[in-house]
């Protein structure tokens, strides 16, 4: 490592410290510990209800991977260490989407969606290993209370309504890859197959996907953050929580964003065969 790397990790490290001296201090006693464990703050405006916590840490997300982007903007003939990672990230998944999907005219198209949605997953899932900003007391909805350094960002990808999103737009865009590779006669007909009394099995199976694919990821970033706070105030937050937040959030948290996109491609290959 060279001097530079050693004094990210040193301020990564404490960072950490400072988050577990903090978090210390804000033990809730028993009564109180899990009382407000999965709630979450819901604003309703006209009618429409959202979490603006979900909303606040994706605009963070974006703006982590724009600056990831500018960084590497302008490419060199000789690779730095940065560049190399993504340059080989890139191949990687150019050539899995390659390999996957039957039609070229769709590879391109394809690797965009996987790689963005690549990128979103484990940015937000690599904010849930750094403690942050978190809101953490509610009342009939309404915020209450924010804590600094005392748990993890609020990662979008612990709110159901973000992976559904991204779970629909992919159910979307392979249908109407699919529509354009094999025209809408063709794709229509493949509802009735191999008989027509098969159709409703074939919708319910279609529609299960996008449901499936969400609640997968959802599960593992939400129950990983629950068994966190869990094991965590067992153990009154003695140095735990650090090892829980970069277990879940680097190595589950990689693990899940590519599985993630990995299922994209394969349902989008799926539409196309």
């Amino acid at each position: 490592m060279n001097k530079r790397d050693k004094i990210f990790l040193s301020v990564i490290f404490a960072i950490y410290f400072i988050a577990w001296f903090i978090s210390l201090k804000h033990i809730p006693p028993m009564d109180e510990a899990f009382s407000t464990l999965g709630h979450r703050w819901v604003v309703n405006i006209g009618g429409f209800a959202f979490n603006p916590a979900t909303l606040i840490n994706a605009v963070i997300v974006f703006l982590i991977i724009v600056w990831i982007t500018l960084s590497v903007r302008e490419m060199k003939l000789v690779p730095d260490r940065k560049q190399s990672i993504i340059e080989w990230l890139f191949d990687t998944f150019y050539e899995m989407v390659e390999d996957t999907v039957p039609d070229p005219r769709f590879v391109r198209s394809t690797f965009v969606v996987a790689m963005t949605i690549f990128m979103f997953v484990w940015v937000s899932n690599m904010l849930g290993s750094f403690p942050g900003i978190v809101f953490t007391g509610w009342e009939n909805g309404k915020l209450t209370e924010i804590g600094i350094f005392t748990d993890t960002w609020q990662v979008p990808t612990a709110d159901l309504n973000t992976n559904l999103t991204y779970a629909l737009l992919v159910f979307v865009i392979s249908h109407a890859f699919a529509i354009k590779a094999k025209g809408f006669k063709t794709w229509l007909k493949g509802w009735f197959e191999p008989n027509p009394i098969m159709m409703p099995m074939n919708l319910i199976g279609e529609l299960a996907k996008p449901i499936s694919h969400s609640l997968r990821l959802f599960g593992n970033i939400a129950g990983g953050a629950i068994l966190t706070y869990i094991f965590s105030y067992m153990v009154k937050y003695f140095l735990l929580p650090i090892f829980l937040w970069g277990f879940f959030g680097l190595f589950v948290g990689t693990i899940q964003a590519l599985v993630f996109s990995i299922l994209a491609i394969a349902y989008i290959s799926a539409q196309l065969t």
